[in-house]
């Protein structure tokens, strides 16, 4: 039960640090949102890490906290450093795609660490084919296959770029975790 306790208490960090930096910067008047990737721009590289956590409204971080909750805790199935790991890799390699690819804007939100939750669960079943990892797969597939249309350009308002490379993101984590996995 100590392993199921800590894993809730993660998530439930990594929810009251969205809720809380979106309270903070309601109070500043929108003045984190500074702090997102803005493309090509040297000087955000390092927000690649906090736009995750920035929102636009309290629609969005909702938005974003239904599927943070459900895709971490796929993810969490796997253990405490898996998620981890998975989670640094894909913040961190699709916070440099938008940077690279991204529309001149500035990006936040944490869609593109959702993304690349999503497909990291569904491609997991590919690289390391288990009966857990199928199951999963599955289960995010059926209730969650939609989030595909999401990679495409749409509302000009949301960044594809992020949910694209977040997806891209979980498909390479995925392989290079099922590889490591196979090694060991």
């Amino acid at each position: 039960m100590k392993g199921f306790d800590e894993k809730v208490k993660l998530l439930s960090w990594v929810v009251l640090a969205m809720v809380g930096v979106h309270l903070l910067n309601i109070l500043l008047s929108g003045r984190l949102l500074h702090y997102g990737i803005t493309p090509h721009d040297a000087r955000s590289l390092p927000y690649i890490f906090t736009a995750p956590f920035l929102h636009g409204s309290w629609g969005h971080l909702l938005n974003n906290l239904f599927g943070m909750c459900i895709f971490s805790a796929l993810c969490l199935l796997r253990g405490i450093r898996f998620y981890v790991k998975s989670s640094l890799f894909i913040i961190t390699l699709t916070g440099l795609l938008v940077w690279f690819f991204g529309r001149p804007s500035i990006h936040i939100g944490a869609s593109g660490w959702i993304f690349g939750l999503w497909s990291l669960s569904i491609a997991m079943a590919w690289f390391q084919r288990s009966f857990g990892n199928i199951a999963v797969a599955v289960f995010v597939a059926f209730f969650y296959g939609g989030m595909v249309y999401g990679v495409l350009p749409g509302d000009a308002s949301i960044s594809f770029e992020s949910h694209l490379f977040g997806a891209l993101s979980g498909v390479l984590c995925a392989y290079l975790m099922a590889r490591k996995k196979l090694r060991t």
